[in-house]
């Protein structure tokens, strides 16, 4: 039996349940306060997401994908191709090393706002988005390296409206959203992932209310 160590908001977590869902798995699913012990066998460095599999545990989202399309080859999410692969690692890892970090500064703003901080944050996501252009002028199939974008748009969405900036989304990264939205594993994950995307920026607002 498959089982994911996350959290309901986190966005790494609901990239790997997108991949979990294109491969046609089932999984039972935790947080790490329903099973402590668990948990803190899967990830002893306390990173999210997590999974066990039989006596086999593993950390880090990134990790976790690659060792699910090779221990559940069917569909592939990698292609054959070595040129294809190398081109979707690489939109997996400007996801997680370029793009999510750069969303990432305005989670904190959320509870605690500073205008000039989120204008900042907001100037480097656009210049991101720029920069993905360019990896999308290189046209693949739905894949591995396109779990987290999703997740990551509906974030921008998000914490842009709530600090008050405006983003101007560049065509082909709306274009790839939309098609992202086709793909039924992104669907039936971003269909419950954003509810609770919104309850942690209504939670956090109550907060700064407060």
């Amino acid at each position: 039996m498959l089982t994911l160590y996350s959290v309901p908001h986190s966005l790494y977590c609901a990239k790997t349940r997108i991949l979990l869902r294109a491969k046609g798995l089932t999984w039972q699913e935790h947080t790490p306060a329903d099973d402590p012990d668990g948990f803190a066998s899967a990830s002893p460095f306390g990173n999210l997401p997590a999974i066990t599999r039989d006596d086999f545990a593993l950390s880090d989202s990134e990790a976790i994908a690659e060792y699910i399309d090779e221990a559940f080859p069917a569909p592939p999410l990698l292609s054959a191709d070595i040129t294809a692969r190398a081109r979707m690692r690489e939109r997996a890892r400007f996801h997680d090393t370029r793009l999510e970090p750069a969303v990432r500064a305005l989670f904190p703003l959320v509870t605690t706002p500073n205008p000039e901080a989120a204008a900042q944050a907001v100037a480097a996501i656009a210049k991101r988005l720029e920069q993905l252009v360019v990896l999308l002028t290189q046209p693949l199939p739905f894949g591995l390296g396109d779990c987290g974008f999703a997740p990551t748009f509906l974030w921008i969405d998000l914490l842009t409206q709530d600090t008050g900036q405006t983003l101007v989304w560049p065509a082909p990264v709306v274009a790839y959203r939309a098609r992202l939205q086709e793909v039924p594993a992104v669907a039936a994950e971003m269909a419950d992932y954003s509810r609770h995307a919104g309850e942690w920026v209504a939670e956090k607002q109550a907060l700064r209310r407060a």
